[in-house]
């Protein structure tokens, strides 16, 4: 070894040989955080021909794709769309939408009116106007609650869990890059920070063949497959081994399991909190019930429960009066749309949806915590899986630009 090292010393590339493992750690740090980035950056398609010459982050390029994922491997599992929507409490949900519709009263009957006959319903004596908006005050409570429990009871005849999340976070691409970026912040960042030990550590083995094996491409080469497997060796330390090996006796023995598995009781709340307040809130349920590909069901029952009211002697009279027999058949498809509008106002409100979610949030984090090693992989996963092998080449193809810049500015 002395020998070796007299050998290496007086070498005149001997500056050259030195600084293999730290341009090797140097180099791989740069390219497994370049790697991270690529993933999620950017948003949108940057270059000149879409798909192929410019770049879009991988989960951004895949976000249908990726969606579904997360709903096969994950929402599925933990519930079906039924429990989700009861999660959300829908009877007090209804008693909000009664108590706006019960305090705009006297603007919804003007918004819906005047679409007909704005100069007649100003015109009209107050005393018949008023009919209308006591009507829609004394019927706003038991029509909600009637419409919301009919909803409760069939809910998936209203609703594609699948096709809502996957349109939800495609149209929202930034949407899920934060949801797998705040999941796996500390995979990501370990992911970076240990490529450098990594890279140093492959950029010894590097240095020890480059003095055994000094052939001319020897080190392009050699950098071309450390880096490869720099970047296999840190994607794979955060989702292997699925279950925990304990090496060594209970005091001074170690875990070894992948790091993203052995947070799965931190990562469940995360997931939960981001899922129930962004995705499957009661707002985007109702959203998708009124305006999503199954409208027309949900308009159908909303229009049962109505028409009652609107047939009824008082009401009738008073919309014939105003309007004639003609717009007063129109209006009962009119006032759907208002009713839906006014619906969906109230549950805009974000603290609504956060008060409203927060059953479905505990419900979900309980649940994800008793998945098992190989079901919870499935949530972060594919994020890196889909087009690791890029990752992994990319590795490559910078260790082996590194090692021929090496070879070309330390050894000639």
């Amino acid at each position: 070894m002395q020998q070796l090292w007299l050998n290496v010393y007086h070498d005149p590339a001997f500056w050259g040989i030195v600084s293999i493992p730290v341009v090797a750690a140097v180099v791989t740090w740069a390219h497994v955080w370049l790697a991270m980035k690529m993933v999620f950056h950017p948003i949108n398609f940057i270059g000149l021909r879409e798909p192929y010459l410019g770049w879009q982050g991988i989960i951004p390029r895949k976000a249908g794709r990726m969606a579904g994922i997360i709903v096969d491997n994950a929402l599925i599992k933990l519930g079906s769309v039924e429990e989700f929507f009861s999660e959300c409490q829908p009877e007090q949900v209804a008693e909000q939408i009664a108590f706006h519709i019960r305090e705009h009263a006297d603007e919804i009957a003007d918004e819906l009116m005047s679409q007909h006959s704005r100069v007649l319903w100003e015109n009209l004596p107050r005393e018949l106007r008023q009919v209308l908006v006591q009507s829609l005050r004394r019927h706003a409570g038991p029509i909600a609650h009637k419409i919301l429990a009919d909803l409760e009871d069939k809910v998936s005849d209203y609703i594609d869990l699948r096709a809502m999340v996957v349109r939800r976070m495609s149209e929202d691409k930034k949407l899920l890059v934060t949801m797998f970026q705040q999941v796996g912040h500390q995979e990501i960042a370990f992911i970076v920070h240990s490529s450098f030990w990594i890279g140093l550590f492959f950029g010894v083995i590097q240095m020890g063949l480059w003095i055994t094996l000094p052939y001319s491409w020897g080190l392009p080469l050699y950098g071309a497959a450390l880096g490869y497997l720099t970047n296999w060796v840190a994607l794979t330390l955060v989702f292997e081994p699925t279950q925990a090996y304990r090496i060594g006796s209970a005091r001074f023995g170690v875990t070894i399991q992948g790091l993203f598995l052995r947070r799965q009781a931190e990562v469940s709340e995360m997931f939960a909190e981001l899922t129930s307040r962004e995705v499957l809130n009661i707002h985007s349920f109702m959203h998708e019930m009124f305006y999503g590909p199954r409208q027309e069901r949900t308009r159908a029952l909303v229009l049962r429960h109505i028409r009652p009211v609107l047939e009824s002697l008082s009401v009738r009279t008073a919309a014939l009066v105003t309007l004639g027999p003609r717009a007063y058949a129109d209006l009962k498809l009119q006032v759907v749309d208002t009713m839906i509008a006014n619906t969906m106002r109230p549950l805009a409100d974000p603290e609504l949806n956060r008060r409203h979610g927060q059953l479905l949030r505990l419900s979900l984090a309980q649940r994800m915590k008793q998945m098992s090693s190989v079901e919870f992989q499935g949530l972060l996963r594919p994020a890196f899986q889909e087009d690791e092998w890029i990752l992994i080449a990319m590795g490559a193809i910078m260790g082996l630009i590194a090692g021929s810049l090496q070879l070309w500015l330390g050894f000639h």
